[in-house]
């Protein structure tokens, strides 16, 4: 049998493990939907209404399970304000502006790269 060799470092193979955390995490915030939610909330709170005009073309069902999702690994605070009818507003944590800041990050660098991939694949479906 042959085992894989990771490096020295435990949490470099933990995040190769294909049942570690780390690796679930990743597969949960990067999906379209939960970056631009993540993006779409930056330094405010909005609420859920909100957020789905923010994000164009998240559906109601979407935009639910990746809240849910982000809330449940901490990333996002969900307040339920008691007035009828009840007013939910969500928030990123510390966690999740952190994660923001990468997130927003990869938006800068596909701004900066969307001409060079157009040509990119316009060549390779010619």
């Amino acid at each position: 049998m042959v085992t894989k060799q990771f490096g020295n470092s435990p949490e470099e193979a933990e995040l190769r493990r294909a049942d570690s955390l780390a690796r679930e995490i990743f597969s949960d915030v990067a999906n379209k939907w939960a970056l631009l939610i993540i993006e779409a909330l930056g330094e405010r709170t909005l609420r859920f209404s909100e957020l789905r005009d923010e994000v164009e073309g998240v559906s109601h069902k979407m935009l639910t399970q990746n809240l849910r999702m982000l809330e449940r690994n901490g990333l996002v605070v969900r307040t339920v304000h008691p007035t009828v009818p009840p007013r939910v507003e969500y928030t990123l944590t510390a966690p999740g502006r952190g994660l923001r800041e990468t997130v927003h990050g990869m938006c800068d660098w596909t701004h900066r790269n969307l001409g060079h991939i157009e040509a990119s694949r316009r060549l390779f479906d010619a």
